[in-house]
């Protein structure tokens, strides 16, 4: 007898066991570029969520500003909600997706699951304090995964975070710097997609750092080290955070 599925009203009443839960007859989501509907709600959710975070963040419309003299500003938190969203999009969600295409293309069961009490924790340290602490979730997969396969699987999220900073970098540096709303976003994405690939590219636990490490040394040296350097760039080279603040 078949075993029957549960039934929920929420995301949040998944365990980390049945985010991984594959439906029956679903090994033709294994073909690169196939979603399925709880991938794209649990995609739209953590965008979405991450965007009001950062939004916070910009804004200066969070507590730690308030205590310390700055006025709430709707204004500015809405002027900032597209910034944000765009930098989510190309850092987060291509960053995921690049995991599950590489993940699909070696014939894997991949998919991205949000992680529930991580989002919500964003949202509630970014209205406390300003800072974000993001832990949207991550990108699962399954199957007979050789040791090379599971190294590219990881380098390819850093990989394209890393490409988008190299193009986005040279239009702040040299196009858009101090240009207002086009000098913030294109420095914004910048930075989200440099701080995604730094901190994912650390050799500790279940970053992609780890596994690239184990993979290939030299791999992992020249993407941690290039996304070092151009980080340090935009806060060195830049005055990204006067950019931000003023």
């Amino acid at each position: 007898m078949a075993e029957k599925r549960k039934f929920y009203t929420s995301f949040h009443d998944l365990s980390p066991r049945e985010y991984m839960y594959i439906p029956k007859g679903s090994l033709q989501l294994g073909k690169p570029g196939s979603f399925s509907r709880i991938e794209l709600g649990h995609l739209i959710i953590a965008i979405g969520v991450l965007t009001v975070a950062f939004s916070f963040t910009f804004s200066k419309n969070n507590l730690l500003f308030f205590v310390l003299g700055s006025p709430i500003d709707i204004q500015s938190y809405f002027f900032f909600m597209p910034i944000a969203f765009l930098g989510i999009v190309t850092a987060f969600f291509i960053h995921e997706l690049s995991h599950k295409f590489v993940a699909q293309k070696y014939g894997l069961w991949s998919e991205f699951r949000m992680y529930p009490r991580g989002l919500f924790l964003s949202v509630i340290i970014a209205f406390f304090t300003g800072l974000v602490f993001a832990v949207p979730g991550a990108v699962m997969f399954r199957g007979d995964a050789r040791s090379f396969e599971t190294g590219r699987i990881a380098a390819a999220g850093p990989l394209s975070n890393i490409g988008i900073a190299v193009v986005t970098y040279i239009f702040y540096h040299f196009l858009f710097f101090k240009l207002g709303f086009w000098g913030t976003l294109v420095g914004f994405i910048c930075l989200v997609n440099l701080l995604l690939a730094t901190f994912n590219l650390l050799p500790f636990g279940p970053l992609d750092g780890k596994k690239v490490l184990l993979w290939n040394e030299l791999v992992w040296f020249v993407l941690f080290s290039v996304s070092v350097l151009l980080l340090s760039g935009m806060f060195i080279g830049g005055n990204l955070l006067t950019s931000f603040f003023a």
